[in-house]
């Protein structure tokens, strides 16, 4: 059984850059042969949880503006998979949480800046999964809770977003990271490693900077929702720790 990851995707940029994170991530990719990928992206949010069915290539989704051209000439050309599409969909169903498929949208930066970098042949079939930004971390728990079985099929489940992501307190050009970024992600390790579930969910009153690290909660959703699908089975693993900009938050995690 392969474990669940919760992978910061940082800035659309990290797609073309070479650094001790992106050298990190394409040894992360070595180290995990999946027959498909199950990705819960930040970048696409709707109240019910969707899932892309399709079974040809993705086309590209460039949600992003003002950096340079050839971010938006990269291609990444997957294909889905309508049949772990359904099947997880199936699991979603068992456990009464309401879910929808999607046969047109493309795959957004949240999932491919990832994929590129940890699997670049694009040889792995992917399905990817909206997340809902309102729903309280109990109930994003839940949704991986529900499909933690798809990891006995040697299923990955990726949740792509950030913990530390606050596109307003970016300090370009910042070779050290802000304090009160590392001070949020240090409590955030130290609730793990203590397996204390209770107050992870209540972060938003007892994590130091929440509301600086969080502003909205479209990044941190997929952290929970890959804390679910592996955290009464498994030890949590810190896999890595960096910053970029100052505040953008490089951490990563398996469940």
């Amino acid at each position: 059984m392969i474990p669940t990851l919760f992978i910061s995707h940082g800035s659309p940029t990290l797609a073309v850059e070479e650094n001790e994170y992106t050298d990190f991530l394409k040894e992360l990719g070595n180290s995990i042969k999946p027959k498909a990928i199950v990705v819960f992206t930040a970048h696409w949010e709707n109240e019910v949880t969707t899932i892309s069915s399709r079974d040809d290539a993705f086309d590209m989704i460039y949600d992003f503006g003002g950096f340079d051209r050839e971010l938006y000439e990269i291609k990444y050309p997957v294909n889905g998979s309508s049949k772990i599409a359904a099947l997880l969909k199936s699991k979603l169903d068992e456990n009464g949480i309401p879910s929808q498929m999607d046969y047109k949208r493309g795959l957004d930066h949240g999932a491919w800046v990832v994929l590129k970098l940890m699997y670049p042949e694009a040889n792995i079939p992917v399905v990817q999964v909206s997340i809902n930004p309102w729903l309280a971390p109990e109930e994003q728990f839940k949704i991986g809770n529900a499909i933690k079985a798809l990891k006995q099929e040697d299923i990955l489940i990726i949740g792509s977003g950030g913990t530390v992501h606050n596109l307003r307190s970016v300090q370009w050009g910042a070779t050290e990271p802000e304090s009160w970024a590392v001070e949020f992600d240090t409590w955030l390790i130290e609730k793990l490693r203590d397996r204390d579930k209770e107050a992870l969910f209540n972060y938003e009153k007892l994590a130091p900077h929440a509301k600086m690290a969080v502003p909205r909660g479209e990044h941190f959703a997929p952290f929970f929702i890959s804390l679910g699908s592996g955290f009464e089975e498994n030890e949590p693993k810190l896999l890595h720790t960096g910053y970029n900009y100052g505040t953008l938050s490089h951490i990563c995690f398996e469940f």
